[in-house]
């Protein structure tokens, strides 16, 4: 009964691991803020420069299979190629090495001391940003504390003989590859299989010369959630995966014969022979920096085989009703998400804009080919609407910073007026049709007040999405942009008062000059809605804003 009770302080114990990885890795996460999604944006095709981003990146949010999995969600949104993520994988690589230095060092004496003030600062904290320290406090020490207690539990069976008997096959580095392999393929964190062959070693349980050998294979292992992520994505974020895993096994291939060969155990064990925990992370850090060195170098012909392995074939006949830049893997990290909704939205305003003139187009020259292409935007703009709302509703869910959230609700409240004035596009090629089934007509005068409010409104569209879009504009943008609508108010009232009176003296007849209202009611509107988008994004600008509406 003794080794069952055991057993539960060990699951115990790998159960705090976990909760104090992901405190950690949230509150790094969300302290980092708007400072990771800037080093994001950064990324090029420069594959050093990739590679110092890459292993930033999983530095803060703890975990290389995040990382990855965000690089196949930003390729499968077609925001990089995959030359352009080569860099990115190595540098992940190295990146989630730092989790493990952290668990090499022998602070157990202090660990409560970490969750103490930890739980204060979240608890008694004002700003979310206090909080953030004080989460990534509580769970560092949650982290110890669970490998702390696992340890513990491990030595007690490895004094029983348990694990010995379990273990006595990993003798075989080929076999210490599998089993790494396995584990973290399961577990899917190669930062917590290595903690939990930390709290092996620690136990006495298992050496560096059968330790190396594992970690290789969970450095392999960890490759698997890119496959998972890329399940379902398209033909070149399935290649990130490839490659991701094509980098890996060449990289066992290449150091298993040369660590069999060479005393690389040895030498670890000469270097750090008082704690097994830090002889462990070095094995991790040596096989990521000495991949890295070997294949980076050879990057392009790594990205040229996994062309080879599974070619890339662009489909000719490309669904525009889909989303391009969000997607659900990047939801992992919630600034990258948050930044992605809003060029999708940004996307989706541009579609707007498009079918604005093209309603225009069909007005003022009769086309039915323009009000067929409306009609067919008009659905994609529907479903981008659909799309993006769901899409908010997950990050809404997630951790954001209080600019992110601001942020969030303004692109919810943006694409509510945007798919207004797509209706409202819809709405006039509508009344094209109407006017080219019936042969309407209408005077010199009416078209030219017609164009002129129709130019207005364009303008007023074009400033209110670049305002939008630019996150807050200049004193004179913002005045710019309310004189525009002024403007269009102004010419709806004029225009209106002045065919009612061509109305009167029998100029224009009712049909036309009922349709000739409607349009200028929906294109004041469709400006209304153009100024909402516009002063929806909280900016350092907002005294101004309310002040001069």
């Amino acid at each position: 009964m003794s080794i069952v009770f055991t057993l539960f302080k060990v699951l115990g114990g790998l159960g705090l691991f976990f909760l104090g990885m992901k405190y950690m890795g949230e509150g790094l996460e969300l302290a980092a803020g708007n400072k990771l999604r800037t080093l994001l944006e950064k990324i090029t095709s420069n594959r050093f420069l990739g590679m110092l981003v890459g292993l930033a990146v999983t530095a803060v949010i703890q975990s290389s299979s995040a990382t990855d999995a965000m690089v196949v969600g930003f390729t499968n949104a077609g925001l990089m190629e995959l030359s352009q993520t080569v860099g990115i994988l190595f540098g992940a690589k190295i990146g989630t090495c730092v989790t493990s230095v952290l668990l090499s060092f022998d602070i157990k004496s202090i660990v409560p001391l970490f969750i103490f003030l930890g739980v204060i600062v979240m608890m008694f904290a004002k700003k979310n940003k206090y909080k953030y320290y004080g989460q990534i406090l509580a769970g560092f020490g949650i982290l110890f504390f669970g490998m702390d207690m696992m340890s513990g539990a491990l030595k007690t069976l490895n004094e029983n003989g348990l694990i010995d008997s379990i273990l006595s096959s990993v003798n075989n580095p080929f076999v210490g590859i599998l089993l790494g392999t396995a584990v973290t393929a399961v577990i899917q964190s190669s930062s917590a299989s290595v903690g939990i062959l930390m709290a092996l070693a620690s136990a006495g349980a298992i050496n560096i010369d059968q330790a190396i050998f594992i970690v290789f294979g969970m450095n392999l292992g960890a490759t698997v959630p890119a496959f998972l992520s890329a399940a379902g994505a398209k033909r070149n974020a399935k290649q990130v995966a490839v490659l991701n895993m094509l980098i890996t096994l060449t990289g066992v291939i290449i150091l298993t014969p040369l660590t069999m060969l060479l005393p690389v155990a040895d030498t670890i064990q000469k270097l750090l022979p008082a704690s097994a925990a830090a002889q462990i992370s070095a094995a991790h850090i040596f096989f990521n920096v000495a991949m890295t060195i070997i294949l980076l170098p050879f990057a392009s012909l790594l990205v040229k085989l996994t062309q080879k392995i599974l070619p890339y074939e662009e489909d000719p006949e490309k669904d525009k009703m889909a989303v391009e830049y969000i997607d659900n893997r990047i939801l992992t990290t919630p600034p990258m998400a948050v930044l992605q909704c809003e060029k999708e939205v940004a996307r989706m305003s541009r579609l707007v804009q498009k079918n604005y003139n093209r309603a225009m187009i069909a007005f003022f020259d009769r086309d039915k080919e323009s009000i067929d292409k409306v009609i067919d935007r008009e659905k994609v703009i529907d479903y981008l609407s659909k799309e993006i709302t769901d899409y908010i509703v997950k990050i809404n869910a997630l951790d954001l910073d209080d600019h992110d959230r601001q942020i969030v609700a303004a692109m919810y409240s943006a694409i509510q007026d945007l798919e207004r004035i797509g209706d409202h596009a819809e709405n006039i090629v509508e009344y094209v049709r109407s006017i080219i089934e019936n042969n309407l007509s209408f005077s010199d005068t009416a078209m030219g007040e017609m164009r002129d409010i129709s130019d207005k409104c364009r303008s007023l569209m074009e400033l209110s999405f670049a305002m939008f879009n630019a996150q807050g504009g200049s004193p004179e943008l913002i005045e710019r942009i309310i004189q525009a609508e002024d403007s269009v108010d102004d010419c709806k009232d004029d225009y209106k008062q002045n065919h009612i009176q061509r109305m009167n003296k029998g100029e224009c007849n009712a049909e036309a000059g009922t349709t000739f209202l409607n349009m200028l009611i929906d294109i004041e509107r469709i400006g209304d809605h153009a100024i909402n988008v516009a002063f929806a994004i909280p900016n350092r600008q907002k005294s101004v804003i309310t002040a001069a509406v």
